[in-house]
């Protein structure tokens, strides 16, 4: 049985990528969508639909966002794997991305181990053993 035909103006599963990694880097430099739509010269409600993948974003207008995110255009392209399954697509959440910069702020190391093995234990996940040193 023939695949029925893609339209090839709809997005597909690298246009959601990009616009996963365009919604991670916009949170991680503490932008609104309403402020990188007014450096982009678009309205917040097309940046939300960069960002779910429901438009596609132009080749110019990557470039740009990339200029005004203070990264590499390669950022916003890379890693279009499964968001589940991706370092990015584990913070792509802003609660996700607040937790994990506020983790990194932590100094003290069992401060850090106990507030994962809290969190493993609050998601229902195994707890690991704590490696214990010589």
């Amino acid at each position: 049985m023939p695949r029925p035909k893609r339209d090839p103006r709809r997005p597909d599963a690298v246009d959601v990528a990009v616009g996963r990694n365009l919604r991670l880097w916009r949170i991680a430099r503490g932008l609104s969508q309403s402020q990188l739509a007014k450096r982009l010269g678009v309205t917040f409600q097309q940046v939300q639909k960069y960002e779910i993948g429901g438009n596609r974003v132009s080749t110019g207008r990557l470039v740009k966002a990339a200029g005004i995110l203070g990264v590499p255009v390669g950022a916003l392209l890379h890693d279009t794997a499964d968001p589940s399954e991706s370092p990015s697509g584990l913070i792509s959440d802003s609660r996700s991305f607040r937790l994990a910069q506020a983790f990194a702020a932590i100094r003290n190391n069992k401060f850090r181990e106990s507030l994962v093995a809290l969190v493993e234990k609050l998601a229902g996940l195994p707890q690991k053993q704590k490696r214990r040193r010589r």
